[in-house]
């Protein structure tokens, strides 16, 4: 996802512009420091107070220049009406948050709102047009046929949460004036791997793994079927 993310950001926005950034729903700060250390100016916002403290943990061994570009604010990614003001940040993430909103509509909604003229928006979420496939690679039948009628499922925290399906998510931004631009597939070989999985040794290995599943999550039919989808919106 950061080459796919990186690649939207050159594409829209000038080379060595320095970017303001929100990150709605950062865990443990991974994206929003990797794009601080790149020279943006970051806000990561964020619930969980066991996600924050790592976070923070984690900024604080940072030097003091990248601690001055990144701030964390702890709060519900459907508040950002509270926090910010419209047309505050040139990128919005929303990466892995979808799938615990129940109703997803009024939080993009909010988060369209504060992005500049131009800017990109980033949204991670779980394929709904894939459920049946990932059941039925686990051999549950019975799972894969009540899968092409649903948008929920459990995932491996045992939570029953909620898939998008990319042409509803299209409607949906075209809606709220951050038309979708660009789309991508994520996790598609990987996704049955277990957590604790082993990585391979060998270095080949490695690279033509990601190779694999970048090269898949940009071409079709294998993109529509990816465990996870990538869609990105450019406010009008």
């Amino acid at each position: 996802m950061a080459r796919q993310l990186d690649e939207q950001i050159a594409g829209r926005f000038p080379v060595g512009r320095r970017l303001r950034v929100l990150d709605v729903g950062m865990g443990q700060g991974t994206q929003a420091l990797r794009l601080a250390r790149a020279g943006h100016e970051v806000t990561g916002v964020e619930q969980d107070a066991t996600m924050i403290a790592a976070a923070r943990a984690a900024l604080a061994a940072e030097p003091e220049g990248i601690r001055e570009r990144m701030r964390i604010v702890q709060g519900d990614g459907r508040d950002t009406g509270v926090h910010f003001l419209p047309g505050s940040f040139d990128v919005v993430l929303c990466h892995g948050v979808l799938m615990y909103v129940e109703e997803p509509d009024p939080l993009l909604a909010g988060l369209a709102r504060v992005m500049a003229p131009g800017g990109l928006l980033s949204l991670v979420v779980r394929n709904g047009d894939a459920l049946a496939l990932r059941a039925g690679l686990a051999g549950d039948w019975a799972g894969a046929l009540a899968a092409f009628d649903t948008s929920t499922y459990r995932n491996r925290l045992g939570l029953d949460v909620r898939a998008d399906r990319r042409s509803a998510l299209a409607s949906t931004l075209a809606g709220i004036g951050a038309p979708l631009r660009a789309w991508y597939g994520v996790r598609l070989f990987t996704d049955r791997a277990a957590d604790d999985a082993e990585l391979p040794q060998d270095p080949r290995d490695m690279e033509n793994l990601l190779a694999a599943e970048e090269r898949a999550g940009r071409t079709d039919p294998y993109r529509g079927v990816a465990a996870l989808l990538h869609l990105c919106g450019v406010r009008g």
